[in-house]
């Protein structure tokens, strides 16, 4: 592995090509906490799959059609009738403030109401007006999500709902011809095994909604993607409708009837994000929290945490930026993952960025400690990679050898129940086991440093690869 690299170690999953479904923010509404835990997720889960040789299809099924377009529309004709998308009352902040205020006229005025399913008909139906407002919307939107995204260093390709629109009517039209479609008060539904209520379809209205969409997507994923694995990465309350959704898609053919054969779908649910008071998290005013905010928040305290260490004396100031980001960043996505995902887990600073306990603070501060023994001993390692040899003779040594060789496994336990905190656990206890091994045999002037110095070096391309697949950047020296 250290003459090769960790790559070798990648194990094989079985499958070719997968799609995440991950994020999916809704356009016109601020990216709240259940997408940051949706993106950090299915970053992992991506990048773990990547790491495995698979092609992963990074997927953001944002929310741009529907109803709530011709309602936002049709507020802002109304209350900007020169609308055009510029200026900074149509900042997102204030889209939302807006869509608030159109939905509030869409429950009480029946007349706007109707106005607005029109708008939809229309929109949806190519007016050239109502689609370039829509275009400006989602354009406002887009700005918004990838100032997130950029913090976070997250790659996703958009294919929203809107993309998969043309491709409905055949798929429900499949679906029909399978005689899975029937009639049930004017909507058309699917009847799923074991649940009282059914997978509507197609509205009373005519309209189509988010099972129509997910069908088309799946449809195209399976037949236009050639996908294997379909991974839909979203809060744990979604689960009956997937568990639905599979099922019409298993009884129409398009999946096989076990859920371990190919190509198959997996639900990648997760619990909510809490305050400290054990409620919902959000701001004092009970406003959702902007992310941004909430990323910016975690840089500037570790920032301040690295002046405080005198660390602004040391470094260059491109320097201290660059680790405080990856500490502040890192330690939101680590508070995250660390968890069994379809667990409820509670946003606290203090906890995320202690340096002491299982944070992402503690294990980069680890790992730039074994960079600096390595750099201490004045050896060339990868001269040693090529002549030395690694020997395992004291117990703590051989313990810390055979953790770094299950890391393979670990990997492939991760990507089989879709649960990032499995890697977590692991490098957290590859640190713990390291403090142990330097605690009792020394390494730099011992007898056997070249074996020890190529052990060092194999935990921190260890504990790097861990990073890196938690979407966590390494730090050499903190």
């Amino acid at each position: 592995m250290l003459i090769d690299g960790v790559s070798i170690w990648a194990p094989n999953v079985g499958v070719k090509r997968a799609v995440v479904d991950f994020s999916s923010p809704n356009i016109a509404k601020e990216m709240h906490v259940g997408n940051l835990r949706s993106t950090i997720i299915g970053d992992a889960i991506s990048r773990m799959l990547e790491f495995c040789n698979v092609e992963v299809l990074r997927r953001n099924h944002v929310g741009d059609w529907g109803t709530q377009f011709g309602m936002l529309i049709e507020y802002l004709f109304e209350e900007y009738p020169q609308w055009d998308g510029s200026g900074e009352e149509h900042a997102v902040y204030k889209l939302q403030e807006l869509y608030k205020a159109s939905k509030k006229r869409f429950d009480e005025d029946p007349i706007f109401k109707e106005k607005a399913q029109q708008a939809v008909v229309l929109l949806q139906g190519g007016d050239e007006r109502y689609r370039k407002a829509w275009q400006q919307i989602c354009s406002l939107s887009r700005k918004e999500f990838d100032e997130v995204y950029k913090r976070l260093k997250v790659v996703l390709e958009e294919k929203g709902e809107s993309f998969y629109d043309p491709y409905i009517a055949s798929v429900i039209q499949e679906l029909d011809s399978k005689g899975l479609v029937v009639a049930s008060d004017g909507a058309k539904v699917i009847h799923s095994e074991g649940q009282n209520i059914p997978l509507i379809i197609v509205k009373k209205d005519g309209g189509f909604n988010y099972a129509s969409t997910d069908l088309a997507a799946l449809w195209y994923r399976l037949n236009v993607e050639k996908a294997e694995w379909i991974v839909y990465v979203t809060d744990v309350g979604q689960s009956l409708h997937f568990e639905m959704f599979f099922d019409a898609a298993r009884r129409a053919g398009w999946l096989p009837k076990g859920t371990r054969d190919l190509p198959r779908t997996t639900h990648v649910g997760f619990g909510l994000v809490l305050g400290l008071d054990g409620k919902r998290f959000r701001t004092r005013s009970t406003e959702v929290v902007r992310l941004v905010d909430l990323l910016d928040e975690a840089k500037s305290r570790s920032k301040q945490g690295l002046i405080d260490r005198g660390r602004d004396n040391e470094w260059e100031a491109d320097e201290l930026e660059q680790a405080a980001e990856a500490l502040g960043y890192g330690a939101v996505k680590y508070a995250d993952l660390k968890n069994n995902r379809t667990t409820n887990y509670t946003f606290n600073f203090d906890q995320m960025l202690d340096v002491r306990g299982n944070t992402a603070v503690y294990l980069l501060y680890a790992h730039a400690r074994i960079c600096s023994i390595i750099r201490k001993s004045e050896k060339d390692i990868e001269e040693l990679k090529k002549i030395g040899n690694v020997k395992l003779v004291h117990e703590n040594e051989r313990v810390l050898g055979l953790h770094l060789i299950r890391f393979p496994e670990i990997v492939e336990d991760a990507l089989t129940d879709l649960l990032p905190s499995i890697l977590c656990e692991y490098l957290y206890n590859l640190s713990e086991i390291f403090t142990k091994f330097y605690s009792t045999c020394k390494v730099v002037g011992s007898a056997e440093e070249t074996s020890r110095l190529l052990l060092c070096e194999a935990t921190v391309v260890i504990m790097r690869k861990c990073f890196i697949l938690l979407g966590i950047t390494p730090l050499y020296r903190l």
